[in-house]
């Protein structure tokens, strides 16, 4: 997998991800980051903007990049625990890699315990998600599931309460309990989350839309329900 970006690189350097291949702008003099390299053994080459350009689809690379194990995801029993109070996020059908990296971003920010995806209909772990996520994806729990539906089941069994997200939900955001276990779910960016899906959840909200526009991008409503779930 090719990651891209000082953020990106250098989480990775301290998370220790094993790193095959490291290019470098021979420009780049970034410090804090080439004293990290210095105390490793990865093969670094130095090279030109064009070659990176080239390796990362002419992305922002900031002139470091690096070829890494690919990034693994966790079981849902490996995260859940009943015995203290847990904060999930459950991604349906997210297609945006912005998307997905700055969720990730929020996630790590605001201590979420886990980000649940499907096998299927999801965008795939990337360079692009990497580079918006700063880095948190090296951070966060992010949990690989065949079935959202059968997950939400089981969630509900290990007494979590499972919320979506719906524009013509009665209740709105602020209200959801802050003292149980919860998993928020975020629907795709085009139709939402699905409707067996929805009719799953314990509860659903919305967030008050007070202007013309009649919804936020789903990255910027999971910061505001990531944060409207921490314990006050």
């Amino acid at each position: 997998m090719i990651i891209y970006g000082k953020n990106a690189v250098k989480e990775a350097l301290y998370a220790k991800r094993k790193i095959y291949k490291l290019w470098l702008e021979d420009k780049f003099n970034d410090d804090s980051i080439l004293k990290l390299i210095e105390k490793t053994t990865i093969k670094t080459i130095k090279t030109n903007k064009g070659e990176l350009n080239t390796l990362t689809a002419q992305a922002l690379h900031q002139g470091i990049v690096a070829e890494v194990k690919d990034y693994e995801y966790k079981m849902l029993e490996e995260v859940l625990d009943i015995h203290v109070r847990q904060r999930f996020i459950i991604l349906d059908e997210i297609q945006d890699p912005h998307n997905l990296g700055a969720i990730l971003r929020s996630a790590e920010a605001s201590a979420i315990d886990g980000i649940i995806v499907s096998k299927k209909h999801q965008v795939p772990l990337n360079g692009t998600v990497a580079k918006v996520s700063s880095g948190a994806l090296e951070h966060v729990n992010l949990i690989l599931v065949s079935n959202i539906h059968q997950t939400i089941t089981k969630l509900q069994e290990n007494h979590v309460l499972v919320v979506g997200t719906d524009g013509l939900a009665t209740h709105d955001y602020t209200q959801i309990p802050n003292d149980v276990s919860v998993a928020i779910v975020l629907g795709n960016e085009g139709v939402g989350i699905r409707p067996l899906v929805k009719r799953s959840c314990d509860l659903l909200v919305s967030i008050p839309m007070k202007g013309k526009v009649n919804s936020l991008n789903v990255s910027v409503a999971a910061a505001l329900l990531m944060y409207a779930t921490l314990q006050k």
